[in-house]
Formats: C-alpha cells, structure tokens, sequence
C-alpha cells in the first residue's frame, strides 16, 4: 500500500498504486467501519462550528479581568484565559474559523491540481511542459518559507492563508491525477471513444476523469489535516488569524506560558485538532483501503 506524503506540499515522483475506479458498480457500497466512524467525528465538529451561538455559554470575545486564569468550574468548564474569557467558548466559536480555512485549504488546491493534472496527462506536449515545469519552480521553494512570504505579501487572514495553501499545494494533486491519466488514456475503451470521434474534451470529462478523480479523495482528507495543523501552526507564530479572533492554534500559542499553572489552556485546543485529525485520518484511510479492495 502506498502511504500518503509526509506533507501537502512534499514532491511526489513515483507513480501511485492505481485504485478502483469510482465508476465501477457498488464501489461506495459496504465501506469500512472507520469511514462511517471518521466521518461521525467530522460531522460532529462541523455541527459545533454551525451551532457554535447556541453552544457557547459566553461571548468568546468578553473581557473580565476578575476572573483571569480561572480554573475549570461548573461556572467555567475550561476555565479563563490570561483576559478573563472563557475558553470553552472560544473553542466552540474557533471551529468556524479552522474547519472552513482547513477544507478550502485543501479543497481549492485539490480541484487546480486534479484539472491541471489531467490536462497535462492527457493532452501532453506542451500542455504537459508547461505544467509541469511550473509545478516543478513552485516545488523548488522551501515550502513553509514560500507561505510565509505569501502571507506577509497578502496580510494576515483567511484569505491570505487560503491562496498560500492553494499555491503550494496544487501541486502534489497535479503529479498524482498526471501518473493516473497516463495509465488510463492507454486503455482499450479510451481508444475506442477516441475512434469512434468523440470530442477529446469529452473523453478528459466523462471517461477519464471519473476514473481517476479517485486518488484525490483519498488524498483530500489527509490534505484537510495537513491544512487544519498549518494554520495552527502559523496562528501559533502570529502569522495567521490576527487576535482576538479565536482560534486553536493561537489559543495554544497564548496558553504556553501558563503550562506549569493552567496546562489545559494550550493542551485542550491541542486535543481538539487531534480528534479532528483523527476523523479525517479514519475517513482516508478507510476510502483507500475499499478503492484498492
């Protein structure tokens, strides 16, 4: 079984293992269980992040210095952060704001590098030249840093942080789609569509895509992961979502100086990308494992 890459924006060189077609009957039939468990976990999260006004009991955003760095209590589950609010709302209200970055993150670049990929597969010449000599100058940057430009370039936010992802991460989906497309444009029923004076446009959309859009939905998930912990990670270095806005990765970043006293307040948001991490990983690995059976 091939393992996913390390990263959302690591180089793929060897061809993939190819999958089951998704056209093939019952293909989304009897999944495993950890497909239907993983996507219980997402789903719950996701339901967090839409009721996030009716589940919090505080404004995330209220100031109450009397109660700074309080402990957890039935009046605060989580506890108070170093200003006085309540952690558990801010971690309900931060959901709405890592969970759509951490799928457009890596949705928008799966879409770019699944249409870009099978242009070059199919098309080839200088179609594929192209292509590929651009997603190989994009690879030639040391990936984080490229981001961080990106960001200082665009300014903080969520849209800033989407188009770095975007940028970056196309990549890997176009060498993935362009090895798949390569295998099934040999194929016997392609060539038959190809005499029979079907449009080539027509083949790419209907016969060739569907058959192998199915290696980046396995990959999507990881993906998803990838760009959920990225934006942790530079909200943690104060280069993502700008304060106060709540969101995991910063409020891990405010939470380390209190390890010692109030340890919940940087471990709790971590445990929270964790479980949806977790999701995310069950539902891809899961989809892989019936596409290969």
């Amino acid at each position: 079984m091939t393992e996913p890459p390390a990263s959302a924006f690591d180089a793929v060189t060897e061809v993939v293992e190819p999958l089951a077609p998704l056209a093939e009957p019952g293909i989304w039939k009897k999944m495993p269980k950890k497909v239907y468990v993983g996507a219980a976990i997402v789903l719950l999260y996701m339901l967090v992040a839409v009721f996030a006004p009716a589940l919090a009991p505080y404004d995330p955003l209220e100031i109450n210095p009397v109660d700074r760095l309080a402990s957890p209590s039935a009046e605060h589950w989580l506890g108070t952060d170093e200003l006085g609010r309540d952690v558990l709302s801010r971690m309900i209200y931060a959901a709405r704001i890592d969970i759509p970055i951490g799928f457009l993150g890596a949705l928008l670049p799966a879409i770019l590098g699944t249409v870009l990929g099978a242009l070059a597969g199919f098309y080839g010449k200088w179609v594929d030249t192209v292509i590929m000599r651009t997603a190989d100058v994009v690879q030639a940057f040391p990936a984080y840093i490229l981001v961080i430009v990106l960001v200082f370039a665009l300014g903080q936010g969520a849209r800033s942080i989407i188009i770095a992802f975007t940028v970056l991460a196309w990549v890997i989906y176009t060498r993935i789609i362009r090895s798949e497309v390569l295998r099934v444009k040999d194929l016997d029923y392609i060539h038959a569509a190809q005499v029979a004076g079907l449009p080539r446009l027509r083949i790419l959309r209907v016969h060739v895509i569907p058959n192998v859009i199915n290696q980046t939905l396995v990959y999507l998930p990881n993906d998803i992961v990838f760009a959920t912990l990225g934006l942790a990670a530079f909200s943690f270095l104060g280069l993502g979502i700008p304060p106060p806005t709540p969101e995991w990765g910063a409020m891990i970043a405010e939470g380390q100086p209190f390890l010692r006293t109030n340890w919940w307040l940087a471990t709790v948001p971590g445990l929270v990308i964790v479980g949806l991490g977790l999701g995310l990983s069950l539902v891809g690995e899961g989809l892989e494992e019936r596409l290969r059976a």
